[in-house]
């Protein structure tokens, strides 16, 4: 059972790494220029320029074209991928907290498509992931407002759903196999984006860090971590990018060289105005000669896949897990004079090995390819197959070889991995929705660790927590009671041993939480998470990493 760091992760759809807004599926941020200097006074100006010159100069009224700049601009982009797109005025500020600030409000990250806010999924330590709302999730009704079907905008969701620290707000959610709406009210927090979610030891010789996105400060986070677990004697190496959804080149291309080092190609770029611009590791690096296992899925997109992609085409260690999203393109920001932005598509980028990782998509129909993530719901990919299960979706008659081994490598659909784990919904029942969406989880440990905080006084490490303690049957029916006499969790299947499992490995994370920390409740679970159970298996192999 796929359980771990992103275990509240249901079913991720498409990624964006906002409080409440936008889409985030990895870019590379650099400082652009004014739109001026780019156009400037040149004679080759297209009929788009001059018909905006002529109704300027000559049209019978003011025509306040600035007003309509926006749609205007909007509508240009619209034709051109999936992944360029204006940043208005108002959202600028949004978007600069998203890669390195903190929000406050319920934590969530979303995308609008066919008028309807989807859940893309909670983020990790905020106030919606702890309630249980899930990936996948639409939002039908805020405060029993209707907001489906509405045409409303992602700065219409922002100011719905932001707001000060503890404030509430109530959400209606739309379930998959569900047929009621599930109410959540959700209280307003401070929302941590840091970018390693999480750092330690899984066992006497592996290291364990969780990189949830690449921005400003990931490098220095990821050297931090990696130093103490060295320090710690690890000789093997669990990078987990499940759910990162890409965000600084530069960032994650420093963190591949502490990994490959000897100046190796990491990735290139290129495109239409962009010459081919190469990244290569540094000749040394703090992690060149143990073993590594990157973890991906369907959520690991841009400057992820580029990071497994390295690894996968040096064979360097092994990827495990789903395939990745699919995203090859390379976006700038380019500040306009309105104070807004377009965030450009300017290249694409290539593995050392030639490949292109971008999906295929078709111009001007954003619908279809965001939906190819449902597709993979629909078609089984995500549940069923084996370690070529990914590369149907991938070109394999545009076949490359890695750099060492000379294995056969495919582009076009994402990364696939070398190990498939399938994700797992066995525990996935009326009953178990009804108490997580309901937050009883939290609300039963609060009180029982409250009651028995002398309990665990005696655990000093979270490796002695987790080790000597359990949720023995009378504590896991004293939880089941709590639940019926709240009226929320009156369904059959508490018994159901995929379930029982499921809520006993909540019940300890938690209370691990209320004793030590966040990172106590990641270590809990990721001690029962099957990509990871996969990954120290491949590390224990005598044919570690490929036979």
């Amino acid at each position: 059972m796929s359980k771990g760091i992103t275990r509240s992760i249901w079913f991720p759809l498409i990624f964006a790494i906002v409080l409440a807004g936008g889409i985030f599926l990895g870019y590379n941020i650099q400082k652009g220029q004014s739109v001026y200097s780019i156009l400037g006074n040149s004679e080759n100006i297209g009929p788009i320029q001059e018909a905006i010159q002529l109704i300027n100069n000559y049209y019978v009224e003011n025509p306040e074209l600035s007003q309509h700049a926006d749609d205007i601009i909007n509508k240009i982009i619209s034709e051109l991928d999936p992944h360029s797109y204006l940043i208005p005025a108002k959202e600028m500020q949004e978007v600069t907290d998203e890669m390195s600030g903190s929000f406050e409000g319920i934590g969530i990250e979303f995308y609008i498509v066919k008028d309807t806010i989807q859940v893309v999924s909670p983020i990790p330590g905020g106030p919606s992931e702890q309630l249980g709302v899930m990936s996948g999730d639409q939002i039908i009704k805020v405060n029993d407002t209707l907001v489906a079907g509405v045409k409303i905008t992602n700065d219409q969701v922002i100011k719905k759903l932001k707001g000060p620290k503890g404030t509430t707000v109530k959400i209606s959610v739309k379930r998959r196999d569900h047929d009621k709406l599930i109410d959540f009210t959700i209280k307003r927090n401070k929302i941590p984006l840091n970018s390693i979610d999480a750092g330690f030891k899984i066992n006497d010789n592996t290291g364990y860090i969780k990189i949830g996105r690449f921005n400003g400060k990931t490098y220095s986070e990821f050297i931090t971590k990696l130093v103490d677990l060295k320090k710690q004697n690890i000789d093997q190496l669990v990078i987990d990018l499940r759910q990162n959804p890409g965000g600084f080149l530069e960032e994650a291309v420093k963190i591949i060289s502490e990994i490959l080092g000897n100046k190796k190609e990491i990735v290139y770029i290129q495109g239409r105005t962009v010459p081919k611009q190469s990244y290569f590791a540094e000749q040394d690096g703090l992690f060149t000669h143990g073993k590594v296992v990157v973890l991906i899925d369907e959520g690991s997109a841009s400057a992820s896949e580029i990071f497994a992609g390295a690894i996968q085409d040096w064979d360097r260690g092994a990827i495990v897990g789903r395939r990745s999203f699919g995203k090859g393109l390379v976006q700038q920001q380019f500040p306009l004079s309105n104070g807004s932005a377009i965030r450009l598509t300017i290249a694409r980028y290539y593995t050392p090995s030639g490949r292109l990782i971008q999906k295929p998509y078709i111009k001007g129909h954003g619908d279809e390819y965001n939906h190819d993530i449902i597709e993979r719901y629909e078609d089984g990919e995500l549940f069923k197959g084996d370690d070529n299960t990914a590369l149907a979706k991938q070109d394999t008659s545009n076949e490359f070889f890695t750099k060492t081994l000379k294995r056969p490598v495919f582009g076009g659909g994402g990364i696939a991995p070398d190990y498939f784990v399938p994700f797992d919904t066995s525990y996935l029942t009326n009953f178990s929705m009804n108490v997580i969406a309901n937050g009883l989880i939290q609300d039963f440990i609060y009180d029982y660790y409250n009651k028995h905080i002398d309990l665990f006084k005696k655990y000093k490490t979270i490796k002695d927590f987790n080790n000597q303690f359990q949720i023995d049957q009378n504590l896991y029916s004293t939880f089941i009671n709590f639940c019926i006499n709240k009226k929320h969790a009156q369904s059959k299947g508490q018994d159901n041993q995929a379930v029982k499992n499921e809520l006993k490995l909540r019940l300890k994370a938690s209370i691990a939480k209320q004793l030590f920390n966040s990172e106590a409740y990641s270590y809990v679970v990721i001690q029962e998470d099957d990509m990871v159970k996969k990954a120290l298996s491949i590390m224990s192999s005598p044919s570690y990493p490929f036979k």
